[in-house]
């Protein structure tokens, strides 16, 4: 079996909050500003997989990250997505559990004087589209983010 890029991650650099059985990443692509990737504690390979308590830690964490992505950044919605396709590409695949959340944004979100625009807003995201985010305002969404984990 081949080896799996999230049992081996080790870089919390953008760690914004380990629960009991989730990690919350803040992407390192931020292709739609305050994307965060939530990844399984332990090895799994589909969401038909989770137990209930991994269920309710998700749904708490899904719940706190929505409330950040509306209250603190100003999203009108969040979008979530679990493909798992790209492990498949693998000659023998080794899928482990992750889910994207993408916050969506109807007006423009300001961070650091900069304004950054949903241009798909109302529309499903763009694949493969092009990071937007600067890297000093990029750390500080994620120092704005992280404090409302602790």
């Amino acid at each position: 079996m081949s080896k799996c890029e999230w049992c081996d991650y080790n870089e919390n650099k953008w760690l914004l909050h380990k629960s009991l059985h989730w990690s919350v990443y803040l992407a390192d692509v931020q292709d739609y500003v305050g994307r965060c990737i939530l990844v399984l504690n332990r090895h799994c390979g589909s969401l038909s997989e989770l137990d209930i308590s991994e269920w309710i830690d998700l749904k708490t964490i899904v719940d706190k990250l929505e409330c950040v992505y509306k209250e603190v950044l100003g999203a009108e919605l969040s979008n979530l997505s679990c493909l798992l396709n790209n492990f498949y590409k693998e000659t023998i695949p080794n899928p482990h559990l992750h889910i994207h959340m993408r916050p969506r944004y109807k007006n423009a979100i300001v961070i650091n004087k900069h304004s950054y625009e949903d241009t798909e807003f109302a529309h499903h995201y763009a694949l493969k589209k092009e990071e937007l985010l600067l890297d000093e305002d990029k750390q500080i969404l994620y120092l704005l983010m992280k404090k409302h984990f602790v």
